[in-house]
């Protein structure tokens, strides 16, 4: 039976992402690497999304100290895959642990645009008026729902 791709995650999916993460999170913590790019640079692992037959796995990171070496960083990781599989292994207990690609997360970059847009003066000054309007239509509302209850 074929699922739709667009389908939610199970809950073994789900379950299966949070034990990946925290065991990379965990084997990045302690940074025995002999790349250098991953010895000198901490890494946050934000999310990890298996396929529905858990054979692949994306790994979402961020270098933290900014954007700047982090396709470097992507670069290291895909070189040490072997090796945090091998990790992996020690920690997670599954039959097959999956293959994993990295993704540099960009989603706080997007989140941080999205803030620096709300807080523009003329988008302040508009959504400010909108709640002003708002607050009248609530009062209003409830003027006419205290007539209503006379």
């Amino acid at each position: 039976m074929i699922r739709p791709g667009n389908q939610a995650p199970t809950q073994r999916q789900l379950r299966v992402n949070e034990e990946i993460r925290h065991a990379l999170a965990w084997v990045l913590e302690r940074g025995q690497f002999r790349d250098p790019v991953l010895a000198s640079t901490p890494i946050t692992v934000t999310e990890v999304r298996c396929s529905p037959d858990l054979r692949n796995a994306t790994v979402f990171f961020t270098p933290l100290g900014g954007q700047g070496n982090a396709e470097a960083v992507r670069e290291a990781l895909t070189r040490a895959q072997s090796y945090l599989r091998h990790e992996l292994s020690r920690t997670v207990e599954m039959r097959y642990l999956p293959r994993l690609s990295f993704q540099v997360d960009t989603s706080f970059d997007e989140y941080a645009r999205i803030d620096s847009l709300l807080h523009r003066p003329d988008v302040i000054r508009d959504t400010a008026s909108v709640d002003e309007d708002d607050a009248e239509g609530q009062d209003e509302d409830a003027e006419e729902g205290d007539r209503h209850d006379a």
